[in-house]
């Protein structure tokens, strides 16, 4: 746990000093950046949906690949021109143990706020089939994602929470320990991921060597949901697997418009996709990834505020700064979450 605390000093301090230069001049194009995680994750397909809201109203959101969930977070606190970022709610729940005590972790989350709660996140355990159970993980080579992602975390949590002593926390990207687990230089990896992620859902996985490994320990209850992948959602799995989810957020940061130029741009921008994104959802659910139906905008992580640049975008009468003219939203599209707004503007 304390090893994980350090990394987060650590990342926060690596880039601490862009947020400070936020005010400095000014592009000739104000840009907006979403961080998202790996290019077969379901993160990056999010952002891309989100950005496609975006583009149908002349607004450019670029999506940025990351590590993941803790780069993801730091990004929105300190990366400029960065508005958006995905994170995993241990990640924010972890953050909240260590903040009460750690002058530098409260520092580090100033300013950090909700946007919206998405969807949950499968913890994928793919393992060879004589591996019954994450205890069976005990002296076993796991790999548990790259330190900066979301993965990481989960994994390292897990895995310290059932006190399985691994023979090593191997440090790879799930894209990178497949072809390992395949070649057996790893007995399992963690990934997570929307299900279906799409690493498994490509992937040629022989299901008579490897399978997802279930997930129930009473333990882990506390911190993650309950959840199941159903059967045949991926090719080699035959049957329905349980297991525990993490719930995906969307974070911004809480803008003042009346600091500076680049502040007001941002803010701006925070209210604009919280507009498109609230009167959007029918379209997002109809086109955008399959993890959209899921969504349930008032599933708020406890102990994080709301963005007051988000709270003004969600008002009825907000009209996001379009450069192309925006489809029209279904006229039920607010009255389907006119409770939510009421809920977050009381907030």
């Amino acid at each position: 746990m304390k090893t994980l605390a350090t990394l987060f000093r650590n990342l926060c301090l690596a880039t601490g000093a862009v947020m400070l230069i936020g005010g400095a001049g000014q592009a000739a194009e104000f840009e907006r950046n979403i961080m998202t995680g790996g290019p077969t994750g379901t993160y990056i397909r999010i952002g891309k949906d989100i950005a496609g809201l975006g583009a149908q109203c002349g607004l450019t959101l670029n999506v940025v690949e990351s590590a993941g969930s803790l780069e993801n977070f730091v990004g929105v606190r300190n990366r400029r021109n960065t508005q958006f970022g995905i994170v995993q709610s241990d990640l924010l729940e972890y953050l909240k143990t260590f903040e009460a005590n750690d002058a530098e972790i409260q520092d580090a989350v100033r300013g950090v706020r909700i946007m919206f709660p998405l969807y949950n996140e499968e913890v994928h355990v793919l393992a060879r089939t004589d591996i019954a159970s994450l205890k069976e993980l005990d002296g076993r080579k796991v790999a548990v994602g790259v330190k900066d992602s979301g993965t990481y975390l989960t994994a390292s949590l897990i895995l310290d929470i059932l006190q399985v002593e691994a023979e090593e926390r191997v440090l790879l990207n799930p894209d990178q320990a497949l072809p390992r687990l395949k070649a057996g230089e790893l007995d399992a990896f963690f990934y997570v991921a929307g299900a279906p992620a799409s690493l498994f859902a490509d992937a040629d996985i022989d299901p008579a060597a490897f399978h997802l490994l279930p997930i129930t320990e009473a333990p882990l209850l506390a911190t993650y949901t309950e959840a199941s992948i159903a059967a045949g959602t991926y090719a080699f799995q035959k049957e329905a697997v349980d297991l525990v989810a993490v719930k995906a957020v969307l974070m911004t940061y809480d803008y003042d418009p009346n600091k500076n130029a680049y502040h007001r741009q941002s803010c701006t921008t925070v209210s604009d996709f919280s507009s498109l994104i609230l009167n959007g959802m029918a379209h997002l659910r109809e086109s955008g990834h399959p993890k959209w139906k899921s969504v349930d905008l008032t599933a708020l992580p406890p102990g994080w505020q709301v963005g007051s640049c988000v709270k003004a975008g969600m008002a009825l009468d907000y009209a996001p700064a379009c450069t192309t003219p925006a489809a029209a939203a279904p006229a039920d599209a607010n009255e389907e979450y006119l409770n939510l707004l009421k809920q977050r503007l009381k907030n």
